[in-house]
């Protein structure tokens, strides 16, 4: 046999491996996938959990096995506080926006995605094409963003059923599910080596409160900052304080459990609001000889989100909420805005989901960013309540769960 029948054979092997490979994948695209998922029937009731359907990707989606999902409070919030801070969405629907998986199957027209690629999800889409997503100004594409808000896909619908009933997917990622579907607009590929069970939390928390401090607020080397909550979101806040090289960082919270975890993260002193009488924003004043460069609300509450802007410098203070409400309002005195001060939002972080996160990613694995110690309690799913009371409790920073 002569080196050219060698090739010819071997050709012909790789030719039908492939072949076996494509029959395969279109084999799993009109496959309906059964797994376990926590699902929210009502407002107000506990997560039970539920043998499911995931139905394939269709045009443009791609199917994840969700490895790991932290619990964050808007998870919380969105079941046990609906409608009152947070405005009324469908039910029944599975929650959890903030996961790492793999790729299970693409969709027609995918071309980004494979199976196999470590992924994170994201609840904000970046396309890449919209004129937002071409703006330097914002991160906040709108692709898909009405239906995600709603619990659905592009075509209007879920692809995540049980015995036949439609469930919505909370923010468009249902992360809480052993696997969910996503738009491809609203995921991103991250490096293979990264541990998914610690860069799961740059699909939420960690980025929002982190990018507040080094994207939105642009904290200064050598100035002063005020850290208002001290949870996931807060301590990433205060982590970017410290990596953007403030001087004084003071964390701020009525459970003083979190002072020793923000000193972790960079805090030079904390304040518990309880142990004074004096309003906070006049204590913060008082302390710092006119007020903070610096304000991060990571609470969600308008009366903090005041005490935070007041609690700010004039002439230059900055204050950046990051804390989530979507229906209640602040009610400001316009002279704290007129004698110089800025009042800033940001939504996650200001990062630019598709193309950022893969880059803090990479920020933990070289150790110039903190995710472990986010981390106070690892359940399973079938503990996924466990996880909310203790986060309830405030005896969680973030817990994962794995799937």
């Amino acid at each position: 046999m002569n080196a050219d029948t060698d090739n010819d054979i071997i050709k012909h092997a790789n030719s039908r491996l492939d072949e076996c490979s494509m029959e395969l994948h279109k084999a799993q695209l009109n496959t309906v996938i059964k797994c376990k998922a926590a699902v929210a029937w009502e407002p107000g009731k506990p997560l039970t959990i539920q043998d499911v359907d995931v139905a394939p990707p269709k045009v443009h989606e791609v199917r994840i096995k969700i490895v790991a999902t932290g619990v964050c409070h808007t998870d919380w919030e969105y079941l046990y506080e609906s409608g009152k801070g947070m405005k009324s969405r469908p039910f029944p629907l599975v929650l959890g926006h903030e996961a790492a998986g793999i790729v299970e199957s693409v969709g027609p027209e995918v071309t980004k995605f494979s199976p196999g690629d470590k992924v994170i999800p994201l609840f904000l889409p970046q396309c890449g094409e919209c004129e937002r997503c071409r703006s330097p100004k914002t991160n906040q594409c709108r692709k898909n963003w009405a239906n995600m808000q709603l619990g659905v896909m592009a075509d209007g619908t879920s692809r995540i059923s049980y015995k036949n009933q439609q469930l919505y997917q909370f923010l468009g990622v249902s992360s809480f599910s052993q696997y969910t579907v996503v738009p491809d607009t609203s995921l991103t590929k991250i490096r293979c080596d990264a541990p998914l069970d610690k860069v799961c939390l740059l699909g939420c928390g960690v980025s929002t409160g982190y990018g507040a401090a080094v994207k939105t607020a642009k904290v200064e080397k050598d100035s002063s900052c005020a850290v208002f909550g001290l949870g996931a979101v807060g301590l990433a806040a205060v982590m970017g304080c410290q990596v953007a090289g403030a001087k004084r960082i003071i964390g701020v919270d009525i459970n003083p459990d979190k002072f020793e975890k923000a000193r972790v993260f960079g805090a030079t002193e904390c304040i518990n609001p309880r142990d004074h009488e004096k309003a906070i924003q006049e204590v913060l004043v008082e302390k710092t000889g006119g007020g903070v460069d610096y304000a991060l609300e990571c609470v969600g509450s308008p009366v903090i989100m005041n005490a935070a802007l007041e609690s700010t410098a004039e002439a230059w203070g900055t204050c950046v909420i990051a804390g989530w409400t979507e229906t209640e309002t602040m009610n400001i005195m316009v002279e704290k805005i007129l004698m110089g001060r800025t009042l800033k939002g940001t939504y996650f972080g200001g990062w630019k989901s598709v193309e950022d996160v893969p880059k803090l990613v990479d920020d933990y694995m070289n150790k110039k960013l903190k995710l472990d110690e986010f981390i106070t309690h690892n359940l399973t799913l079938d503990q996924i309540n466990v996880a909310f009371d203790l986060l309830k409790s405030g005896k969680s920073i973030r817990t994962v769960i794995s799937l």
